[in-house]
Protein backbone atom coordinates (compact mmCIF):
# COMPACT_ATOMS: atom_id res chain seq x y z
CA UNK A 1 0.00 0.00 0.00
CA UNK A 2 1.28 3.49 -0.88
CA UNK A 3 0.58 7.03 0.28
CA UNK A 4 -1.91 9.20 -1.52
CA UNK A 5 -3.53 12.42 -1.37
CA UNK A 6 -5.88 14.21 -3.43
CA UNK A 7 -5.37 18.05 -3.80
CA UNK A 8 -7.21 20.86 -5.06
CA UNK A 9 -4.87 23.43 -6.52
CA UNK A 10 -5.86 27.57 -7.53
CA UNK A 11 -8.61 27.08 -4.62
CA UNK A 12 -8.67 27.34 -1.43
CA UNK A 13 -12.16 26.17 -0.82
CA UNK A 14 -12.19 22.78 -1.35
CA UNK A 15 -13.90 21.20 -4.59
CA UNK A 16 -13.78 24.30 -6.54
CA UNK A 17 -10.46 24.32 -7.74
CA UNK A 18 -8.39 21.71 -10.61
CA UNK A 19 -7.88 18.56 -8.47
CA UNK A 20 -4.45 16.22 -8.73
CA UNK A 21 -4.19 13.12 -7.50
CA UNK A 22 -0.37 12.23 -5.56
CA UNK A 23 1.00 8.54 -5.44
CA UNK A 24 3.60 9.05 -2.61
CA UNK A 25 6.72 6.90 -2.97
CA UNK A 26 5.92 5.67 -5.89
CA UNK A 27 9.57 3.53 -6.44
CA UNK A 28 9.27 0.19 -7.67
CA UNK A 29 5.84 1.10 -10.00
CA UNK A 30 6.52 0.40 -13.56
CA UNK A 31 5.47 2.96 -15.83
CA UNK A 32 2.51 0.63 -17.52
CA UNK A 33 1.37 0.50 -13.59
CA UNK A 34 1.97 4.55 -13.66
CA UNK A 35 0.15 4.98 -17.31
CA UNK A 36 -2.55 2.00 -15.61
CA UNK A 37 -3.25 4.30 -12.17
CA UNK A 38 -3.54 7.43 -13.93
CA UNK A 39 -6.27 6.24 -16.49
CA UNK A 40 -8.21 4.83 -13.27
CA UNK A 41 -8.45 7.91 -11.55
CA UNK A 42 -9.09 9.48 -14.91
CA UNK A 43 -7.96 13.16 -13.74
CA UNK A 44 -6.21 15.19 -15.79
CA UNK A 45 -3.11 14.55 -14.15
CA UNK A 46 -1.83 11.98 -11.74
CA UNK A 47 1.62 12.14 -10.09
CA UNK A 48 3.84 9.75 -9.03
CA UNK A 49 6.57 10.75 -6.19
CA UNK A 50 9.92 9.71 -6.30
CA UNK A 51 13.99 10.24 -5.30
CA UNK A 52 15.55 12.64 -6.72
CA UNK A 53 18.01 12.08 -9.39
CA UNK A 54 19.55 15.69 -10.19
CA UNK A 55 21.88 17.44 -7.23
CA UNK A 56 19.48 20.22 -5.96
CA UNK A 57 16.08 18.58 -6.34
CA UNK A 58 14.20 17.59 -2.85
CA UNK A 59 11.97 15.39 -5.05
CA UNK A 60 11.13 13.81 -8.55
CA UNK A 61 7.99 13.93 -10.03
CA UNK A 62 6.54 11.93 -13.30
CA UNK A 63 3.11 13.50 -13.94
CA UNK A 64 0.64 11.44 -16.36
CA UNK A 65 -2.52 12.15 -17.73
CA UNK A 66 -4.67 9.61 -18.44
CA UNK A 67 -3.17 8.57 -21.71
CA UNK A 68 0.51 10.24 -21.38
CA UNK A 69 3.13 11.34 -19.52
CA UNK A 70 4.07 14.63 -19.78
CA UNK A 71 7.42 16.41 -18.90
CA UNK A 72 5.66 19.65 -17.04
CA UNK A 73 2.43 20.50 -15.70
CA UNK A 74 1.18 23.72 -13.29
CA UNK A 75 -1.41 22.45 -10.79
CA UNK A 76 0.35 19.17 -10.86
CA UNK A 77 3.58 20.43 -9.68
CA UNK A 78 1.79 22.88 -6.78
CA UNK A 79 -0.49 19.81 -5.41
CA UNK A 80 2.40 17.49 -5.56
CA UNK A 81 4.59 19.92 -3.65
CA UNK A 82 1.77 20.82 -1.23
CA UNK A 83 1.03 16.62 -0.53
CA UNK A 84 4.94 16.38 -0.41
CA UNK A 85 5.51 19.09 2.33
CA UNK A 86 2.87 17.12 4.51
CA UNK A 87 2.97 19.80 7.23
CA UNK A 88 6.45 21.08 6.75
CA UNK A 89 7.77 24.51 7.21
CA UNK A 90 9.80 25.54 4.21
CA UNK A 91 10.02 28.62 2.22
CA UNK A 92 11.50 26.85 -0.52
CA UNK A 93 11.20 23.73 -2.58
CA UNK A 94 12.96 22.53 -6.15
CA UNK A 95 10.78 19.75 -8.06
CA UNK A 96 12.34 17.79 -10.60
CA UNK A 97 10.25 16.48 -13.55
CA UNK A 98 10.68 15.83 -17.09
CA UNK A 99 11.35 19.15 -18.17
CA UNK A 100 13.95 19.96 -15.77
CA UNK A 101 13.86 21.53 -12.35
CA UNK A 102 11.61 23.77 -10.99
CA UNK A 103 11.45 25.86 -8.40
CA UNK A 104 8.08 26.33 -5.97
CA UNK A 105 7.83 28.71 -3.29
CA UNK A 106 5.66 29.86 -0.28
CA UNK A 107 3.62 33.42 -1.44
CA UNK A 108 0.86 34.79 0.68
CA UNK A 109 -1.90 33.35 -1.98
CA UNK A 110 -0.38 30.15 -1.61
CA UNK A 111 2.40 27.77 -3.36
CA UNK A 112 3.83 29.23 -6.13
CA UNK A 113 5.88 27.50 -9.02
CA UNK A 114 8.54 29.87 -11.49
CA UNK A 115 7.45 29.26 -15.17
CA UNK A 116 9.54 27.02 -17.22
CA UNK A 117 11.03 28.82 -20.13
CA UNK A 118 9.05 28.26 -23.24
CA UNK A 119 10.07 25.39 -25.86
CA UNK A 120 8.45 27.34 -28.75
CA UNK A 121 6.92 30.75 -29.14
CA UNK A 122 5.90 33.32 -31.71
CA UNK A 123 2.93 33.81 -33.73
CA UNK A 124 1.52 31.01 -35.38
CA UNK A 125 1.11 31.05 -39.40
CA UNK A 126 -2.22 31.63 -41.07
CA UNK A 127 -3.32 28.20 -41.66
CA UNK A 128 -2.72 27.34 -37.92
CA UNK A 129 -4.86 30.32 -36.70
CA UNK A 130 -7.48 29.53 -39.20
CA UNK A 131 -7.35 25.97 -37.98
CA UNK A 132 -7.65 27.28 -34.62
CA UNK A 133 -10.51 29.70 -34.83
CA UNK A 134 -12.35 27.06 -36.82
CA UNK A 135 -11.90 24.73 -33.60
CA UNK A 136 -13.22 27.58 -31.52
CA UNK A 137 -16.28 28.33 -33.21
CA UNK A 138 -15.16 31.94 -34.36
CA UNK A 139 -13.71 33.71 -36.73
CA UNK A 140 -9.98 34.17 -37.79
CA UNK A 141 -11.25 38.24 -37.50
CA UNK A 142 -12.19 37.47 -33.47
CA UNK A 143 -8.86 36.49 -32.64
CA UNK A 144 -6.66 39.41 -31.51
CA UNK A 145 -3.92 37.28 -31.59
CA UNK A 146 -2.39 33.78 -31.19
CA UNK A 147 0.93 32.71 -30.18
CA UNK A 148 2.33 29.35 -29.53
CA UNK A 149 2.77 29.20 -25.85
CA UNK A 150 4.62 25.78 -25.34
CA UNK A 151 6.28 25.52 -22.23
CA UNK A 152 5.94 21.43 -22.77
CA UNK A 153 2.41 20.44 -23.18
CA UNK A 154 2.14 22.14 -26.90
CA UNK A 155 -0.35 24.99 -26.63
CA UNK A 156 -1.15 27.72 -29.05
CA UNK A 157 -2.63 30.74 -27.05
CA UNK A 158 -5.14 32.82 -28.37
CA UNK A 159 -6.08 36.24 -26.83
CA UNK A 160 -9.69 37.40 -27.22
CA UNK A 161 -11.10 40.59 -26.92
CA UNK A 162 -13.02 40.47 -23.35
CA UNK A 163 -13.85 37.68 -21.03
CA UNK A 164 -17.36 37.80 -22.34
CA UNK A 165 -16.23 36.43 -25.32
CA UNK A 166 -13.85 33.92 -23.86
CA UNK A 167 -16.84 33.14 -21.96
CA UNK A 168 -19.11 32.52 -24.67
CA UNK A 169 -16.95 30.20 -26.39
CA UNK A 170 -18.37 26.60 -27.01
CA UNK A 171 -15.50 24.63 -28.61
CA UNK A 172 -15.76 21.12 -30.74
CA UNK A 173 -13.02 19.81 -32.22
CA UNK A 174 -10.96 16.43 -32.68
CA UNK A 175 -8.05 18.42 -34.53
CA UNK A 176 -4.15 17.75 -32.34
CA UNK A 177 -4.27 21.39 -31.10
CA UNK A 178 -4.08 22.25 -27.01
CA UNK A 179 -6.03 25.56 -27.29
CA UNK A 180 -5.66 28.16 -24.28
CA UNK A 181 -7.79 31.19 -24.52
CA UNK A 182 -7.55 34.62 -22.12
CA UNK A 183 -9.09 37.62 -22.12
CA UNK A 184 -9.53 40.98 -20.12
CA UNK A 185 -12.08 41.64 -17.63
CA UNK A 186 -13.43 45.13 -17.46
CA UNK A 187 -12.06 47.44 -14.73
CA UNK A 188 -13.24 46.06 -11.08
CA UNK A 189 -14.38 42.43 -12.31
CA UNK A 190 -13.82 39.19 -10.60
CA UNK A 191 -10.43 38.97 -12.05
CA UNK A 192 -8.26 40.62 -14.70
CA UNK A 193 -8.20 37.89 -17.43
CA UNK A 194 -10.66 35.08 -17.78
CA UNK A 195 -8.92 31.79 -18.82
CA UNK A 196 -10.41 28.62 -20.29
CA UNK A 197 -7.87 25.63 -21.70
CA UNK A 198 -9.15 23.33 -24.40
CA UNK A 199 -7.37 19.65 -25.66
CA UNK A 200 -8.93 17.11 -28.32
CA UNK A 201 -10.78 14.14 -27.38
CA UNK A 202 -11.05 12.53 -30.70
CA UNK A 203 -14.43 11.86 -32.16
CA UNK A 204 -15.15 15.32 -33.10
CA UNK A 205 -15.35 16.75 -29.52
CA UNK A 206 -12.74 18.01 -27.17
CA UNK A 207 -12.16 18.65 -23.39
CA UNK A 208 -11.73 21.55 -21.10
CA UNK A 209 -9.62 21.69 -18.12
CA UNK A 210 -10.97 23.23 -15.00
CA UNK A 211 -7.85 25.38 -14.47
CA UNK A 212 -4.64 24.99 -16.33
CA UNK A 213 -0.67 26.25 -14.57
CA UNK A 214 1.02 25.38 -17.71
CA UNK A 215 -0.79 27.60 -19.80
CA UNK A 216 -0.85 30.48 -17.29
CA UNK A 217 2.63 30.46 -16.89
CA UNK A 218 3.11 30.33 -20.68
CA UNK A 219 0.63 33.06 -20.74
CA UNK A 220 1.66 35.60 -18.68
CA UNK A 221 5.45 35.36 -20.16
CA UNK A 222 3.23 36.44 -23.44
CA UNK A 223 1.26 38.94 -22.02
CA UNK A 224 3.71 40.42 -20.04
CA UNK A 225 6.50 40.81 -22.49
CA UNK A 226 4.23 42.17 -25.08
CA UNK A 227 2.90 44.79 -22.05
CA UNK A 228 -0.65 43.61 -22.73
CA UNK A 229 -0.38 42.97 -18.72
CA UNK A 230 1.45 44.08 -15.95
CA UNK A 231 2.39 41.78 -13.11
CA UNK A 232 0.81 40.76 -10.41
CA UNK A 233 -2.70 39.93 -11.80
CA UNK A 234 -5.23 37.58 -11.39
CA UNK A 235 -6.47 35.15 -14.10
CA UNK A 236 -9.52 33.15 -13.67
CA UNK A 237 -10.66 29.89 -14.96
CA UNK A 238 -13.20 27.22 -14.36
CA UNK A 239 -16.38 29.36 -14.54
CA UNK A 240 -17.75 27.48 -17.50
CA UNK A 241 -17.49 24.10 -15.82
CA UNK A 242 -18.91 25.40 -12.40
CA UNK A 243 -15.39 25.89 -10.92
CA UNK A 244 -14.20 29.53 -9.21
CA UNK A 245 -10.14 28.85 -10.24
CA UNK A 246 -8.09 31.84 -9.28
CA UNK A 247 -3.79 32.09 -10.48
CA UNK A 248 -2.20 34.34 -9.40
CA UNK A 249 0.64 36.28 -11.25
CA UNK A 250 3.76 37.86 -10.09
CA UNK A 251 7.38 38.70 -11.36
CA UNK A 252 10.26 39.37 -9.66
CA UNK A 253 12.92 42.22 -10.86
CA UNK A 254 15.18 40.01 -12.82
CA UNK A 255 12.18 38.85 -14.81
CA UNK A 256 11.36 35.30 -13.14
CA UNK A 257 7.84 34.80 -13.39
CA UNK A 258 5.74 33.31 -11.09
CA UNK A 259 2.30 31.40 -11.08
CA UNK A 260 0.84 30.68 -7.61
CA UNK A 261 -2.45 30.04 -6.24
CA UNK A 262 -4.32 27.93 -2.93
CA UNK A 263 -3.77 23.97 -2.50
CA UNK A 264 -6.45 22.32 -0.51
CA UNK A 265 -5.71 18.71 0.57
CA UNK A 266 -9.30 17.01 -0.06
CA UNK A 267 -8.42 13.41 0.10
CA UNK A 268 -6.18 11.07 2.10
CA UNK A 269 -5.74 6.96 2.43
CA UNK A 270 -3.64 5.01 1.32
CA UNK A 271 -3.66 2.72 -2.26
CA UNK A 272 -2.84 -0.50 -3.72
CA UNK A 273 0.08 -0.99 -6.00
Amino acid sequence: MREFQQIDVFTTEPYLGNPVAVVLDAEGLSDAEMQRFAAWTNLSETTFVLPPTRPGADYRVRIFTPGEELPFAGHPTLGTCHAWLRGQDRDEVVQECGAGLVTIRRQESGLAFAAPPLIRSGAVDEQLRAEVAEALGISSAEIVEAQWSDNGPGWVGVLLADADAVLALRPAYSADIKIGVAGPHRAGGPADFEVRAFAPLGGGSCTEDPVTGSFNASLAQWLLSSGRARAPYTARQGTALGRDGRVRISADDDGTVWVGGGTVGCITGRVAG
